[in-house]
């Protein structure tokens, strides 16, 4: 059984359809949740955000230093650092403009580079964890996300290294990787495919959670498929 009891944890991307259900996995385990934001609409449908364990932090940019070294450092005594947010595009290379790969980059590598290194200040030493999300065209090419799937790259190559320059330490580092959540979104996106195979986003939150527990022991420099069937 996980148990955060007396736990401090950040949750990047955490009003997202997989965020909600990392949250509230956390909340459930007894964790005292850490949310930032950068628009108050992200707040719109949140289950949490008046939750007496959830401290959300208006107004952060996570591609934006000084505000990731500020969110950190709001964070007493952090134990988990669970990277979600990120941003998705596609489309072949030819018609892929720079804005687009260097918006992809920032979103996914800068802001997963800069979370990782601000909660491995903030674990000052003690035992703690990091997860982040890679993405399953890292591992499974994919046709029309070279884009996308390098800033991924990044992400997942940055957990590697991670966890080998950590590994005398106690704060373990993995990232699982997804294939095409079951979202709202991704269905209005997708019609004609096979939603059923596709993995729920609260399945796949216990994964997240466990790497991202106490009673994950040994696990570290993981990538971690949750494919489901799809």
């Amino acid at each position: 059984m996980l148990d955060f009891s007396g736990r401090q944890a950040v949750v990047t991307g955490g009003t997202g359809a997989l965020g909600r259900a990392v949250v509230g996995r956390l909340l459930a385990a007894g964790a005292t949740v850490h949310v930032p934001v950068y628009a108050v609409a992200e707040l719109e449908g949140f289950p949490y955000r008046d939750h007496g364990a959830v401290q959300v932090h208006k107004g952060f940019d996570l591609r934006v230093e000084a505000h990731v070294v500020r969110l950190f450092a709001a964070t007493a005594s952090l134990y988990a650092s669970i990277h979600v947010a990120g941003g998705f595009a596609m489309g072949p290379i030819a018609s892929t403009k720079l804005d687009v790969w260097e918006h992809l980059i920032r979103m996914n590598a800068t802001t997963c580079f800069l979370c990782c290194r601000e909660a491995i200040k903030a674990m000052d030493g003690r035992e703690g964890r990091i997860v982040n999300v890679a993405a399953r065209p890292v591992l499974v090419p994919s046709g029309q996300m070279s884009a996308y799937a390098a800033s991924k790259a990044a992400v997942a190559a940055l957990t590697l290294s991670l966890a080998e320059e950590l590994s005398e330490s106690s704060i373990w580092v993995n990232a699982i990787v997804p294939g095409i959540i079951d979202t709202d979104a991704n269905r209005a996106a997708m019609p004609g495919l096979n939603h059923h195979a596709w993995p729920k986003p609260d399945e796949i939150a216990e994964t997240v959670a466990f790497l991202a527990s106490p009673q994950n022991a040994v696990t570290r420099g993981a990538l971690v498929p949750v494919y489901g069937r799809s």
